[in-house]
């Protein structure tokens, strides 16, 4: 599931700055990722979109930032 939205990231211009993840319990992890998204062609909402319906993903937000 990370490598797909890593792929994702990457696919929509967005420059990945960290990765954290947590140890996986019960088959799911805590991930955060840190992006910067200002020089992305498309928009933050649609890259949030797509991610949210990425099977396996159970929630997908944004905590810092803007939008």
């Amino acid at each position: 599931v990370l490598s797909d939205i890593l792929a994702l990231f990457a696919a929509s211009g967005a420059n990945i700055l960290t990765i954290n993840q947590n140890i996986p319990a019960n088959g799911h992890a805590f991930v955060t990722v840190s992006a910067d998204t200002g020089s992305m062609p498309g928009s933050v909402d649609a890259l949030i979109s797509d991610a949210q319906s990425r099977p396996g993903v159970i929630r997908f937000e944004i905590v810092a930032g803007e939008r």
